[in-house]
Formats: C-alpha cells, structure tokens, sequence
C-alpha cells in the first residue's frame, strides 16, 4: 500500500482512501511566496505534529506528536530571525496564534516546505488541518474534515511525504 499523501485533482489518497480536503485559495503554485495564497508544487514531509490536548483528548495520536502550549505561535514575519517556526508568546512579529478560538488547529501537521532552513518571503506554515467548511479554500495549506485528519494523523510517520503534482 502506497504510504505516501498524493494530491490529486479529486481529493487527497492516502493509504487506499481519497480523502476530500482544500488547498489554497490561489491554487497550486511552482512559486510560492509569503502571502500569496497559493499551495507550493512539490513532495513536501511530514516533520512534526502538534495538537490541543484540551481539546483532542483521547484522540489516536503518534507518540511524537506534540501539545499546542498556551503561548505557542507560528512566525510568519519574513523580518524576523524565527521567520517559519513555532515561537512563544509576547513575540514582537506577525505571527499566527496556533491555539486558536476555532478548531482549524486543533489538529497541525507541519510540513517541510521552507523548513527549517527558511528562506524570507519563500511562504511560510504550510500545514495540513481542518477545514472551515468543505469547499473553503485555505492561505495555502491543505485542510480536511476533522475525522478524516484524524484518521490521516493515527497512520502517517514522520517523513511521510506529502506529493501536490496537479
């Protein structure tokens, strides 16, 4: 069985299943740059997990998964030297709350994309985690059903690759 996530233009497969999900509101882009909305062309890997315990509890999780701390935010601010990684609170860039009111990341896997080694207005936070309703597209991650992120979440590895050709 194919471990990889492959994106195709009628949803995600993974493991034997097509999974429905959105991806950027600009589409698939070969140039990815910070804010445009776009999802990044590539194999991208699957290079960490982190989720709300509060909310998440009981769930089937891989060991390295990690929880969502109180403070915990992603920099998205191409000026700062942490530009593309988790930070914590006060932090004096633009970031994203990871602990967010709504469920949209609950649930985060990160990707390689532009990671570790970021490189400023490359894009950063390419995740994979809920949707806000089937069809809403994203800033450019890939969003599922929280079922079926959950289900995608319990099987995938570190590494697992993440393969966005259409």
């Amino acid at each position: 069985m194919n471990t990889d996530l492959r994106l195709t233009p009628t949803g995600l497969l993974f493991s034997g299943r097509r999974f429905a999900c959105t991806i950027g509101r600009a589409g698939i882009s070969a140039d990815k740059r910070e804010g445009d909305g776009a999802t990044p062309l590539g194999t991208h890997r699957i290079m960490g997990m982190y989720y709300r315990p509060d909310r998440l509890r009981g769930a089937a999780l891989p060991a390295w998964a990690q929880p969502i701390r109180l403070r915990d935010l992603w920099s998205d601010d191409m000026a700062d030297p942490a530009y593309n990684h988790l930070v914590r609170a006060p932090h004096g860039f633009s970031h994203e709350v990871m602990r967010r009111a709504d469920p949209l990341y609950d649930l985060v896997m990160i990707t390689d994309w532009n990671w570790p080694n970021a490189v400023p207005g490359k894009g950063s936070a390419i995740f994979l985690h809920s949707w806000r309703r089937p069809g809403y597209s994203t800033a450019g991650c890939v969003a599922f059903s929280r079922a079926d992120l959950l289900w995608i979440a319990a099987r995938v590895s570190l590494g697992t690759r993440l393969i966005i050709r259409c």
